[in-house]
């Protein structure tokens, strides 16, 4: 890398002692997701050192007659379906950021006043569209909270919505995207969309029409809802 005449004059106030050791005093402790990532970076460096040492004294690898290495984990992983994995949890972050949230939340508010037997497969169609381009969890995180405060902006107990909202947000069965079961069967290409489309349609239209009888009536009693607040 070129480096300039004046880059260490310009840099020498920042390599002060006294001024990294201002810095580090600045920081807060380490989390325990910090300390996770570490411990899992350092045990792998260590792996790395030690999996063959020289040509006398072997290494780990010596434990898998020599057959593990970088190339074992490219050769058997899954990008595409880590990708696929992964571009649900950004989907999700960008409708929040996006403001589309807010543009869904407001086009539920048709739900004011509606029965029990048409809010909760409304919610869990809601929840059920969106968790096919997003996982899961996502779908989850993304929904619950919304749902919760429509609930209060319609004048129903939240959970009417945030039950099926949940439930709704498992019913991932038509795309690679909804989790990380689909993920894996798509990317052995044995397994195409329309398979996949053509299998889980009917479990999601069942598990729609079953949450629909069961939360007015049996989920009242357990959870102990009512539909006015």
């Amino acid at each position: 890398m070129y480096c300039s005449k004046n880059t260490g004059r310009a840099l020498s106030a920042y390599l002060d002692r006294t001024h990294l050791r201002r810095e580090l005093s600045l920081l807060s402790p380490m989390a325990f997701a910090e300390k996770m990532v570490l411990a899992v970076f350092g045990g792998l460096i260590v792996l790395w050192m030690t999996r063959s040492l020289t040509d006398d004294i072997p290494g780990w690898s010596v434990l898998f007659h020599g057959n593990v290495g970088d190339g074992t984990v490219t050769a058997r992983s899954s990008w595409t379906g880590a990708s696929a994995g992964s571009c649900g949890f950004a989907i999700a972050d960008g409708f929040m950021k996006s403001g589309l949230t807010d543009i869904l939340s407001e086009g539920l508010g048709f739900l004011r006043g509606a029965p029990a037997l048409v809010i909760a497969p409304v919610a869990c169609i809601f929840s059920g569209l969106i968790t096919e381009f997003t996982s899961d969890d996502a779908t989850t995180t993304l929904v619950l909270p919304l749902l919760a405060e429509l609930g209060r902006t319609i004048g129903v107990h939240p959970l009417l919505l945030m039950v099926p909202g949940a439930v709704g947000a498992q019913l991932s069965y038509l795309l690679p995207t909804g989790s990380p079961g689909n993920v894996v069967g798509f990317s052995t290409g044995y397994i195409t969309i329309k398979d996949m489309v053509v299998t889980g349609m009917p479990l999601k239209i069942v598990g729609v029409a079953a949450l629909t009888v069961l939360l007015p009536t049996l989920g009242s009693v357990v959870f102990g809802m009512d539909q006015k607040v």
